[in-house]
């Protein structure tokens, strides 16, 4: 028997075979639910639709990979939410900022102050959705081929859009951090943007809660003396610490 649940799930199922997104305050408002209401019905059960930086769009599932933004975003809240604070307090005003993929980039975004103005310069439908609903800030998406699995654009060919600019902070999500094989993440279509932003940029900062320490992913973006300063929510295992300090590379905790 169909729940009210299931009902209210396919009436946005239906509703996203004509639009691609449907933002959370105007599926409210069709439905005639409170936008928690709809946040529970997405969280309790697995279900075809997902949300992404306010929006609901169809779980990209379908594509073939090993990491999807869908399954991260619920993943080390609390954590992500503390570190995400400190990474914002570093942006000041008319600030040109780099925002990289992956599920911890919407909390700093989340936690920027509203009236703040300043650039942003991202790469993934998720940070491109969080970012569009700061009204003091000019976004510039970089464009290419899409990967629904990680929601990236990666460029084609030698062209990408930070040739032409040169950030003053560059946040560059990992998902491993190990004194050895240095700072990795889980696909390799991210790494052309991760690593122009990382050539351009004034400042390098490496946002990666403690659940990533001494973990070791297949793409390599590089040693962590390429980087000016890690954020965290708690302090690395000792031997790690020790080779942040030994690279000359800031930890900065809640």
């Amino acid at each position: 028997m169909e729940t009210r649940r299931d009902e209210r799930i396919n009436k946005l199922a239906q509703a996203l075979k004509r639009i691609d997104k449907i933002h959370l305050k105007e599926a409210a408002r069709l439905l005639g639910v409170s936008e928690m209401t709809i946040r529970r019905d997405l969280n309790e059960q697995p279900s075809s639709l997902v949300l992404l930086g306010g929006y609901i769009v169809s779980d990209p599932r379908n594509a073939h990979g090993h990491y999807f933004v869908s399954d991260q975003q619920l993943h080390n809240v609390n954590k992500k939410r503390q570190l995400a604070q400190r990474a914002a307090s570093l942006i000041k005003p008319n600030d040109t900022v780099f925002f990289d993929c992956g599920t911890t980039m919407p909390w700093v975004i989340d936690a920027i102050d509203e009236g703040l103005p300043f650039t942003a310069v991202c790469c993934a439908i998720n940070t491109f959705l969080a970012l569009k609903e700061k009204s003091a800030c000019r976004v510039i998406l970089s464009g290419g081929e899409f990967h629904p699995d990680n929601a990236v654009f990666s460029p084609h060919g030698n062209l990408s859009i930070l040739d032409e600019i040169c950030p003053t902070l560059a946040f560059i999500s990992a998902a491993g951090i190990d004194p050895q094989q240095g700072v990795t993440c889980y696909n390799f279509n991210e790494l052309p943007m991760k690593l122009r932003a990382m050539a351009r940029a004034q400042r390098k900062v490496l946002l990666a809660d403690s659940s990533k320490f001494n973990k070791v992913l297949p793409a390599r973006i590089g040693e962590l003396d390429q980087f000016d300063m890690l954020i965290s929510d708690s302090a690395p295992p000792q031997a790690l610490a020790e080779h942040l300090q030994q690279q000359a590379v800031t930890l900065l905790l809640p």
